[in-house]
C-alpha cells in the first residue's frame, strides 16, 4: 500500500501547511468553479500560505494607504538580483525592462511589437491554452509545431515551420514556453541556442514565456533564453506569480536583449498602467526576501512528483506520467484507459476530481489531463483514489 511521505522534522513545508477545510474558504477560481464535493487539482493555483515577507509588504502598504499606481524600478532590480543568485545570470538590465500587467498580457504586447495582424506565431504543442486564445484574439495566425521525442523541441520541424512562416518575406514570431507548460520540460542551453540560431537564420522573433522559471527542480538548471548565444534580439516575460503563488496580485516584467531594446522602447505607455501597485510590491518582496520560502516549497513539489508516480503505478497503472523537471504540474497520458479524448470529464463526473482537459492544449493533448501537484500529499492521494474509483 502506498503511503504519503513522512513529514520531516521541523516546520512543515508550504504544501503541508493548510488543510482542506481552510482551503475551501478561499474564493478564487480554483475553489469556486466546481461544487464543494469536487476536489480541484486543475488551474495553476497552489494550496500554500503566502510567504511572510510578501504578506508584510502588502499589509504594510494597505496600512499606509499606499494603494496608488506603480512606479520605479524596484521590481526589475529584485529580479536582477534573483537571476544573478539563482541562475548565475547578470543579464537583467533594468533599463531594458518594462512593467506589464501579467505574463500573458505582456506576451501579447511583445508579439504586437514584432508581428502584424494575420502574421504567424509559432507554438510548441501541447502548450498552455491561453497561447492559442490570446494569439487568435490579437488577430495573429497560430502555427503549431508539436513537441518531439521525449516531449522536447523538435528542431527539424521547428526549422521547417520557421522557413515556411517567413518564405514570403513577412514577419513571424515564436512564442516559447520555458519551462514548458504542461509537460514540465526544462529546455537545455544547447536546445535554446539552437532555437536562437534558427530564429536568426530565418528572421523569426522569439518571445519567451518564462513564468515557471523559479519552479525548477534542484536536479536541473534553468537557462534564461536571453542568456544563450544568438538570442540578442529576443524578448522575455518573467514574474514571481507562479513561484510564490501570486496570480491575483498582477505584475510582470518584459525583458529585452540588447538587439530588442528599440522594440521594447516602442511599448505604449498605457501598458505600464495595467500592473497592480500592490502586485509590484508583492513580487518585489518575493524575489528579494522570500527565496527561503521558495527553497522550502521545491522539495515538496519533488516529493509530490514521486508520490504521484507511485500512486499511479499502484492504483492506475494504465496512466503514464511524463517525468517533469519544473512547474508544479503533471502531464498524464490516459489513452490506455479507453476514456476517449477527454478523460478529465470522466474523472470529474465519476470521481469528483477536477483536472485540466488536455484538449485545449492543442495537438497532442487529446487523451491527456494536466494535474496540479501544488497541494498536500494527502489531497494528492485522495485525488488519485477518486480517479481510480472513476474507472473501476
Amino acid at each position: 500500500m502506498t503511503s504519503t511521505p513522512h513529514e520531516a522534522p521541523g516546520p512543515p513545508g508550504p504544501l503541508r501547511a493548510l488543510g482542506l477545510d481552510r482551503l475551501r474558504r478561499r474564493t478564487s477560481m480554483k475553489w469556486r468553479t466546481y461544487p464543494e464535493d469536487v476536489l480541484p487539482l486543475w488551474v495553476a493555483e497552489m494550496d500554500v500560505p503566502i510567504a511572510g515577507p510578501v504578506v508584510r509588504a502588502v499589509t504594510d502598504a494597505l496600512a499606509l494607504g499606499d494603494t496608488g499606481y506603480p512606479a520605479g524600478t524596484a521590481y526589475a532590480e529584485a529580479l536582477a538580483g534573483f537571476a544573478a543568485g539563482r541562475w548565475n545570470w547578470d543579464g537583467v538590465a533594468v533599463e531594458r525592462t518594462a512593467l506589464v500587467p501579467d505574463v500573458m498580457l505582456g506576451a501579447v504586447e511583445m508579439l504586437k511589437l514584432v508581428t502584424g495582424p494575420g502574421e504567424p506565431v509559432i507554438v510548441n504543442s501541447p502548450v498552455y491554452p491561453p497561447f492559442y486564445q490570446f494569439i487568435t484574439h490579437m488577430d495573429r495566425q497560430v502555427v503549431e509545431v508539436p513537441l518531439g521525442a521525449g516531449l522536447r523541441i523538435d528542431l527539424d520541424v521547428l526549422e521547417e515551420a520557421f522557413r515556411t512562416a517567413t518564405a514570403g518575406g513577412g514577419r513571424a514570431a515564436f512564442l516559447l514556453c520555458s519551462p514548458h507548460n504542461p509537460t514540465g520540460t526544462v529546455h537545455t542551453a544547447a536546445e535554446l541556442a539552437a532555437v536562437a540560431d534558427l530564429a536568426e537564420r530565418y528572421g523569426v522573433r522569439v518571445v519567451a514565456d518564462e513564468v515557471h522559471a523559479p519552479l525548477v527542480s534542484p536536479a536541473v538548471t534553468f537557462v534564461p533564453y536571453l542568456s544563450v548565444p544568438g538570442a540578442g534580439r529576443g524578448l522575455s516575460l518573467m514574474s514571481a506569480s507562479k513561484g510564490w503563488n501570486l496570480p491575483g496580485l498582477k505584475a510582470a516584467l518584459a525583458l529585452a536583449a540588447p538587439g530588442a531594446a528599440a522594440d521594447l522602447g516602442r511599448l505604449p505607455e498605457e501598458v505600464g498602467h495595467g500592473p497592480s501597485h500592490l502586485g509590484v510590491l508583492a513580487h518585489t518582496a518575493a524575489l528579494n526576501d522570500a527565496v527561503d520560502w521558495l527553497d522550502a516549497l521545491l522539495p515538496g513539489i519533488d516529493d509530490n512528483r514521486r508520490l504521484l508516480t507511485a500512486l499511479l503505478a499502484e492504483h492506475l497503472p494504465g496512466v503514464r506520467v511524463h517525468p517533469a523537471e519544473a512547474t508544479y504540474l503533471a502531464w498524464l497520458d490516459c489513452r490506455d484507459l479507453g476514456l476517449g479524448d477527454d478523460p478529465a470529464q470522466v474523472f470529474l463526473e465519476r470521481g469528483r476530481v477536477a483536472l485540466s482537459s488536455g484538449i485545449p492544449f492543442g495537438t497532442g493533448g487529446a487523451g491527456h489531463v494536466r494535474l496540479n501537484l501544488g497541494t498536500s500529499p494527502e489531497i494528492l492521494a485522495e485525488a488519485v483514489r477518486r480517479m481510480s474509483a472513476a474507472v473501476a
